[in-house]
């Protein structure tokens, strides 16, 4: 006694396809952000002492060490602060833009390039802006942790740290702002890389360590030269660091600087959002 198989037609099988692609289509953005979260535990440990311990060797060097000597407050936006208030958070939302820096480069350079996992996941039903968000969402979660990480070291010291902690917690979400302005452009940028010809070096030498040094960081920047203002004025620390600053000590920036600082960061953001979704749609199509 014969059996037949009934083959399934054509459209049975374009529907059982598009049946199993739609929960990667819904979900894939988040699918690449934990793959991404996934891979950071095979340098888990750097990651605390590279985001976290930076900052901290600077605020007890610098800061603790510094401000044991200078025995003025800081005048800074027509009101005296101590020296430590006014520099912790400048150095938290340092840490998320060190965790930027890194998660949006070699990684990124490694998706497309060294191990190509990202063809991996285009070939799928995912997409290429749904590969760039799960990029962006991995880093985000790492700067959280980073920066939370940090806030609570600042909070939790002996020194004043945080003089406004009913607010200072906001500062958080300042520095992952400042880290996210910072990070997209570069994800863009590092998508664009043919090649790995030393450009992420140059970025860190003349691009983070200025804005490092120039942004406001350890002195206001009023100080500065007229000439070198302008680096803090589109840099993304001295945002982050003034809203920082506006919620854990209360810095008198005003509502409208408030409006100035947040729109110039979301601003960062989209245009390397929008650059970066291009980068990956076309080279991801080749």
């Amino acid at each position: 006694m014969s059996t037949r198989t009934a083959h399934p037609t054509l459209d049975e099988l374009r529907a059982e396809a598009l049946a199993g692609g739609r929960r990667p289509r819904r979900y894939g953005t988040w699918y690449v952000a934990e793959h991404m979260i996934r891979a950071m535990r095979a340098y888990g440990w750097t990651i605390v002492v590279g985001a976290v311990g930076q900052p901290i060797m600077y605020l007890l060097g610098l800061a603790v060490g510094l401000a044991a000597l200078i025995t003025a407050p800081i005048s800074s936006h027509g009101q005296e602060v101590g020296y430590l208030p006014f520099v912790a958070p400048a150095l938290l939302v340092t840490a998320a833009i060190a965790v930027a820096s890194e998660e949006m480069t070699y990684p990124v350079m490694a998706g497309f390039k060294w191990r190509r996992y990202f063809y991996g996941f285009n070939a799928s039903a995912l997409s290429s802006p749904q590969i760039a968000n799960g990029v962006i969402i991995g880093a985000t979660a790492r700067m959280i942790v980073a920066v939370s990480a940090y806030y609570l070291f600042i909070w939790l010291l002996p020194f004043g740290a945080v003089p406004n902690p009913a607010t200072g917690w906001l500062s958080i979400l300042a520095g992952v702002a400042a880290g996210i302005a910072f990070g997209i452009p570069l994800m863009a940028y590092a998508g664009s890389i043919q090649d790995d010809k030393g450009q992420f070096a140059l970025v860190q030498r003349f691009i983070f360590m200025p804005m490092f040094l120039f942004s406001g960081t350890f002195y206001p920047v009023e100080t500065l030269p007229i000439g070198l203002q302008w680096i803090a004025w589109i840099s993304p620390l001295w945002h982050g660091a003034e809203l920082g600053r506006a919620a854990t000590y209360g810095a008198d920036i005003g509502a409208g600087m408030i409006a100035v600082h947040v729109l110039d960061l979301l601003a960062l953001a989209a245009v390397g959002y929008l650059w970066g979704r291009r980068v990956f749609t076309e080279r991801l199509a080749k």
